[in-house]
């Protein structure tokens, strides 16, 4: 279902468009989702919105499966991405795990901004933007995810996260229909302010 209102106070929150990640293969390609998620956050900063840019700098500590390296991260890892254009304004996060809500300040920068609806995109579609979109609905937040401005290693996983699990706890759109709607609510609040 596509974005059907933005809230009065909706924050974009961008996963992992840093620096350390850049280099994985994705699908849809990493730069068309860089691409968009710097143009949503132009437009967001325009309308006086929270832009909330979140990076990771480390791995959770549970154990799994998959064997981990033990190389270093390089110094440069966790540095968000040029393009992104980071401003005094934007919130940045820096989290440990795959979610960005978890063991971060995410929450209540949120709530100090009276934010009710947050919009996502960034890299990983099935593991960071998943775990931060699942955390975010179980604290209540009205979810939107743009499914052009996310990406993941995985085709399939990227698929299965838009068409089934997104859409049981938000709203799924593209770049150009978000952008169009942020226009069209901000025009109609320059031609008929609350009274």
């Amino acid at each position: 279902m596509p974005i059907t209102q933005i809230d009065p106070v909706a924050a974009l929150i961008v996963i992992d468009l840093q620096k350390g990640l850049a280099s994985i293969p994705t699908n849809p390609p990493l730069s068309e989702v860089v691409a968009n998620s710097a143009k949503l956050a132009a437009a967001f900063r325009s309308r006086n919105l929270p832009v909330v840019l979140v990076n990771v700098a480390g791995r959770a500590p549970g154990r799994t499966d998959t064997p981990r390296s033990t190389q270093a991260f390089p110094p440069d890892f966790a540095d968000l991405l040029p393009e992104l254009d980071v401003q005094p304004s934007d919130i940045l996060i820096t989290k440990h795990c795959p979610g960005a809500f978890l063991g971060t300040a995410l929450d209540e920068e949120l709530k100090k901004r009276n934010v009710t609806q947050v919009i996502l995109t960034g890299v990983a579609t099935g593991n960071g933007v998943e775990a931060s979109a699942r955390s975010a609905h179980d604290l209540g937040y009205n979810l939107a995810f743009i499914a052009d401005a996310m990406t993941d290693p995985s085709a399939e996983a990227h698929a299965f996260n838009i068409h089934k699990v997104f859409p049981r706890i938000g709203e799924v759109d593209t770049t150009a229909n978000t952008l169009k709607l942020l226009e069209s609510e901000r025009t109609t609040k320059i031609m008929h302010p609350p009274s």
